[in-house]
C-alpha cells in the first residue's frame, strides 16, 4: 500500500480498541452502580448492536478482574499518543483519543501501566467506588 499506511492502519486500531475498551468499563461501572448485574448487562450486550469482541473477552476480563498482560495498558498508552501526533499531523481532531489516553496516562502514574489494558476499568471503578469483580451492595 501506499507509504506509511500501515503505522496509520495500527493508529487506527488502536484507537478503537482503546476508546472501546474506555466505553465497555463505564457501561459496566454504571450497570453495577445502579445496581444492575453487570455480568448480565454484558450478556445482553453481546446480543445487540453493541457486541463486539471487546466486549465479549474484555468485558468478561474486567468483571473477573483478570488484568494478567496480554496487552500492556502503558504501551496502549503510548500508541494512542502515536495516534494524536498523526490526527496533529494531519488536522484531524481526536478529542476522544485525547480523553481515553489520559485516562491511560493516569493509570500509569497510579502504577498500573503493567497491567492489562482491559485494567483501565479500574480508574471507573475506584472513581465511581465500586469493583465489578464483587456484588455491589
Amino acid at each position: 500500500g501506499d507509504a506509511g499506511a500501515g503505522q496509520v492502519t495500527k493508529a487506527a486500531n488502536q484507537i478503537v480498541v482503546g476508546v472501546t475498551i474506555a466505553a465497555v468499563s463505564e457501561a459496566l461501572a454504571l450497570a453495577a452502580k445502579a445496581g444492575v448485574d453487570p455480568a448480565k448487562v454484558r450478556q445482553v450486550l453481546l446480543g445487540g448492536f453493541a457486541q463486539s469482541r471487546i466486549l465479549d473477552a474484555h468485558g468478561q476480563r474486567m468483571l473477573e478482574h483478570n488484568f494478567k498482560p496480554g496487552f500492556r495498558l502503558r504501551l496502549h498508552e503510548k500508541d494512542l499518543k502515536i495516534a494524536l501526533a498523526s490526527g496533529g499531523e494531519y488536522g484531524v481532531p481526536l478529542m476522544v483519543t485525547g480523553i481515553v489516553a489520559q485516562m491511560m496516562t493516569a493509570m500509569r502514574a497510579m502504577g498500573h501501566g503493567e497491567l492489562d489494558h482491559s485494567g483501565l476499568v479500574t480508574l471507573i471503578e475506584e472513581l465511581a467506588k465500586i469493583d465489578l469483580s464483587k456484588k455491589q451492595d
